[in-house]
């Protein structure tokens, strides 16, 4: 089918898609409008963020609820605020010709009386976010009871967010007899779960295979040192100039950090994540549209709902923990049929993670080298030129050639060209003169997690406490607000631990720990001479099997878990259920650190 009329839509959702200037239905519409429009069935799409999901359900809703009537038929549950907006906007458009047609969006950090007046007034779709609909359900401002269509859209989305309980809650609320309709990118345990449990008989429909790439990303990495990663950053936007980007970092802090320094540097970049107001995030946001900000450094959460066609580029500052998040992060990029590039700077111990996307989207990823300092000034000067070249003369400055003509006229053209394009060029060139390669080696690569700059601690907590490796290192990357393969090498003794991060976390891991309180009692955390690389193994009488001694590191663990359980004799308190830190402490009590040879 290569028209929208020939998919079964009505005369008003005709003219309202012409007036949109849609020529042809995506695939995703080709799949699900027609099934929809002929059945009342439930149905599960599996489709890309950017694919034209919305109006694979929108249309078909749009046509078969009752506009005469003020009972709310419809709704479409999403992830975040801006995705709701979003949706709600997007209906209002299709379904302009409908008259009497009401979509309300319910959503937090709005008023709850304002939008329970909406509803009132009759709305015959409802589009909301998981939490203030439970909300509004709660408070009986809204009936679901009596609606006929129920949308789960960006399910996985919603779930890795924690809203199963929430959508399951809705849900209870609904008729069993409505038709549901999920739509997801991925396909994880979590969202088959919801297609069994709240679903009957489903149709299936894929776009492309689960959990795959669209075809219109490339997928590069570019292998970097932990410390270098944001130099690499620089390199890779000011190598494309007309970059218009969001890039991802994991944590909150680490979003406002790097949106700080690429301020700070003369970038156009904004941070968009969780500690923001609303405000602030909508004038965020309308400033990322309207090409204000040419960098958008998001969170995952944040960035879940960000529906804007001409990203050019998505950048992961950092791999997510999850690998199908990156499918979603890489969606953002590649729409409405245009190509895009997603980019990955990884730490040597992060190489294996790309293997593993790699299977999850079936796709390859090129390995690049980040560019030289005068690749990036080349890059710059002829885009300099080009836009120079096409520039549409404006005669206003035809008043002052006269003056202009006078001041350049013992210069030849050469010369006047040099000049002119040396005022930008030598900006880059200052810049990046003796710039170091920022690139690691293929063969430093394959030596694997932590062969380089990565620092090997002492931690004062073991086995007797209840860890092994992956629980030890659980802990530390969540308190840490570290990504998994940040931490390794954890080596769990009885009373004692080790473990390694890349040299660029040593000052975050050391300051974090100064005075660390954890279920009533101090955690000492020092760096330790053992380098943890020989892999051999220490006999019970403190002697390696070839016959060495302990090293400093491990004779002071000794005493540091002697002292640390008779701290515990003392009396340990139990009263901390989650980490925190405590006040200072003074005199011998302060933990001291062993300094690095």
């Amino acid at each position: 089918m290569s028209t929208f009329q020939e998919l079964g839509l009505n005369a008003d959702l005709i003219n309202a898609i012409e007036d949109l200037g849609f020529k042809t239905p995506s695939e995703v519409q080709q799949k699900a409008i027609p099934v929809l429009l002929e059945e009342e069935r439930d149905l599960v799409t599996l489709a890309q963020t950017g694919t034209g999901k919305t109006a694979a359900f929108g249309f078909p809703m749009l046509q078969k609820i009752d506009v005469g009537s003020r009972t709310t038929q419809g709704l479409i549950l999403s992830p975040t605020r801006e995705l709701c907006l979003q949706i709600t906007n997007e209906l209002k458009n299709y379904g302009k010709y409908c008259k009497g047609l009401n979509v309300v969006a319910i959503y937090g950090g709005a008023s709850v009386t304002d939008q329970a007046k909406q509803i009132k007034k009759g709305a015959q779709i409802v589009v909301a976010t998981p939490g203030r609909m439970k909300d509004m359900i709660n408070r009986k401002l809204v009936d679901i009871s009596k609606i006929q269509y129920s949308v789960l859209d960006e399910a996985d989305e919603m779930l890795n967010m924690g809203f199963y309980e929430d959508i399951t809650s809705i849900l209870s609320h609904t008729p069993d007899d409505k038709s549901t309709w999920l739509f997801s990118a991925t396909m994880p345990k979590e969202v088959a779960t919801i297609a069994r449990d709240f679903m009957y008989d489903p149709i299936e429909i894929t776009v492309g295979n689960k959990n795959e790439s669209t075809s219109q990303v490339s997928h590069e990495y570019y292998l970097v040192n932990g410390r270098d990663r944001y130099l690499a950053l620089k390199r890779l936007a000011d190598a494309n100039p007309d970059i218009f980007s969001v890039i991802f970092c994991r944590t909150k802090r680490d979003t406002q950090r790097v949106a700080e320094k690429l301020i700070e540097d003369g970038y156009s970049a904004g941070a968009l994540h969780g500690d923001l107001s609303q405000n602030q995030r909508d004038l965020v946001m309308k400033a990322f549209r309207n090409k204000q900000i040419q960098m958008l450094v998001a969170t995952d959460v944040a960035a879940r709902g960000i529906d804007v066609d001409d990203i050019t580029h998505v950048i992961n500052y950092q791999l997510p923990d999850e690998i199908e998040t990156y499918t979603h992060r890489s969606g953002r990029t590649g729409r409405a049929g245009k190509t895009g590039v997603s980019m990955v700077i990884v730490a040597k111990s992060e190489v294996r993670k790309i293997k593993s996307i790699e299977r999850i989207i079936k796709k390859q990823f090129e390995k690049k080298d980040i560019p030289s300092g005068i690749e990036i000034c080349e890059v710059q000067l002829m885009s300099l030129a080009n836009k120079v070249h096409n520039t549409e003369v404006n005669h206003e400055i035809d008043t002052y050639l006269n003056s202009i003509n006078a001041l350049f006229e013992d210069t030849d053209k050469d010369e006047l060209i040099k000049k002119f394009f040396s005022v930008e060029f030598t900006r880059f060139f200052n810049y990046y003169k003796g710039a170091k390669d920022l690139t690691v080696s293929e063969s430093r690569e394959s030596s694997g997690s932590g062969s380089g700059d990565d620092v090997r601690y002492f931690i004062n907590v073991g086995r007797k406490d209840g860890y092994d490796w992956m629980s030890l290192k659980d802990f530390l990357k969540e308190i840490l607000e570290l990504g998994r393969d940040d931490v390794f090498k954890v080596d769990v003794k009885d009373s004692f631990s080790f473990f390694n991060t890349e040299k660029e976390n040593e000052k975050k891991v050391l300051d974090f720990f100064t005075d660390f309180k954890y279920n009533g009692r101090y955690v000492n955390v020092e760096i330790s001479e053992n380098k943890g690389r020989s892999g051999r193994k220490r006999s019970r009488g403190g002697k390696r099997r070839d016959g060495g001694d302990k090293s400093h590191g491990e004779r002071r663990s000794r005493r540091s878990d002697h002292s640390e359980n008779r701290s515990e004799r003392r009396g340990r308190r139990s009263d901390s259920p989650k980490p925190r830190r405590s006040g200072s402490r003074s005199g011998s009590d302060r933990p001291r650190r062993s300094r690095r040879r």
